[in-house]
């Protein structure tokens, strides 16, 4: 049976195109979560009035991909370090968060976080919030699949994201999608 992570770090395009690649992933929808506004816009979340985070909400298949390695590409493809902001990305909106389905994802994201944090994998202390899903509010038609439709004729793509993507691809070729 199919299992479902929700993760935000950052720019939702960014996380989208990555995990589009991860081989056993089944679906990635962008959207909100971790908000007060019922049915947030963009514009309500990009304004930093809603509450919410961009994030993604994985469909995986976990007797290919375990929860654990899942969030290995996450805390490699972003910088759990820095407090509400994704390089130039900066807001409440872009925050680092794993937003749990179950006891045991909880359990497994802030294990996998104090084996970071005890590795010293990162210089800066990990701010990453661990936190109940709650409501998932699909983003606006125009967001899904962003990377794959716009690529990089759309300077944001070109000097963040694709550079996001070579890193995993590199980082992570024995976990690609075959195409």
């Amino acid at each position: 049976m199919d299992q479902v992570a929700t993760l935000a770090g950052g720019c939702f395009w960014c996380l989208e195109a990555v995990f589009d690649e991860l081989k056993a992933v089944k679906s990635v929808e962008s959207g909100y979560m971790g908000g007060k506004t019922p049915n947030p816009s963009y514009e309500q979340v990009c304004g930093g009035s809603s509450g919410h985070a961009e994030v993604v909400r994985v469909t995986f298949d976990p007797d290919e991909l375990e929860y654990r390695d899942l969030l290995g590409v996450f805390f490699a493809i972003h910088d759990p370090t820095t407090l509400n902001r994704q390089g130039n990305d900066v807001g409440t909106q872009y925050r680092s968060a794993v937003y749990y389905h179950s006891d045991e994802q909880k359990r497994q994201a802030q294990e996998v976080i104090r084996n970071l944090e005890s590795g010293r994998i990162f210089s800066a202390p990990i701010v990453t919030e661990v936190t109940a899903a709650s409501q998932f509010h699909r983003a606006e038609d125009y967001h899904q699949e962003y990377f794959q439709r716009v690529g990089g004729g759309n300077p944001y793509c070109a000097y963040v994201i694709e550079p996001k993507v070579a890193k995993f691809r590199k980082s992570f070729v024995e976990r690609l999608k075959r195409k």
